[in-house]
């Protein structure tokens, strides 16, 4: 098993207006491959602060942030950009195009990896019946439900073959029925696929899903147990 995540006393500070706010206060975490841990915490704790830095949108102001080996504080953007392209993002919203079908959405993100055609759709069909929706690869998000949209923004994440899914309240935008439908898939993944996850929430029953939970407040790990 190897680390794929590694943070060292990572700082983070804002300025708002010529006031630094200390968003992050000296963190330490390691994620290991296959690890499915959920960062908790109410507004305000930090862990918008750490999603943004585990995907590589931001660097510390302080410490270490190793992702797969590679010390963030050190690249420029244009090796960030690559770095993103080893991490998949599921947010809450979707996020996907209203215009493309499921199939085109999964198959946009391959094209900015320059993944060459025949593989695009190679891959895009075994994705979407991965997450269950062999049948419905040609509709558009407005024709699928809400439980629906997040398998194919799962997919859509799962298309670069990346190190780990970072999951921003996955399951915030959808009813409760879905909700647990989308876990399902996601456990699936960890366990029988053995994709590594992160997911980010503030609510303590999803982030009891993990097998861990690390515990954020006021910019700081107050805990990190096994679930």
């Amino acid at each position: 098993m190897s680390t794929i995540i590694e943070a060292i006393d990572l700082k983070k500070t804002y300025m708002l207006g010529k006031i630094p706010v200390e968003a992050l206060r000296g963190v330490n975490l390691k994620v290991d491959t296959g690890d499915f841990i959920s960062i908790l915490g109410p507004s305000g704790s930090g862990k918008s602060t750490m999603l943004n830095l585990l995907g590589a949108l931001d660097k510390p102001t302080s410490g270490t942030l190793l992702i797969d080996g590679v010390d963030i504080s050190k690249l420029g953007d244009n090796q960030l950009s690559e770095l993103r392209l080893k991490i998949g993002f599921v947010f809450q919203f979707f996020n996907l195009i209203p215009r493309l079908t499921a199939k085109a959405n999964v198959e946009l993100a391959m094209s900015i990896a320059n993944m060459n055609r025949t593989e695009h759709n190679k891959r895009t069909l075994e994705l979407l019946e991965t997450v269950g929706l062999k049948d419905r690869i040609n509709h558009k998000p407005a024709e699928l439900s809400g439980g629906q949209q997040q398998r194919v923004a799962i997919a859509r994440a799962l298309a670069n073959n990346p190190k780990f899914l970072l999951l921003d309240e996955p399951t915030g935008n959808v009813d409760s029925k879905t909700a647990k439908e989308v876990m399902t898939l996601i456990h699936t993944l960890n366990k029988e696929n053995g994709v590594s996850i992160i997911m980010v929430t503030h609510d303590q029953k999803l982030a009891n899903e993990a097998r861990r939970t690390v515990q954020m407040f006021d910019g700081e790990i107050q805990s990190d147990t096994v679930n």
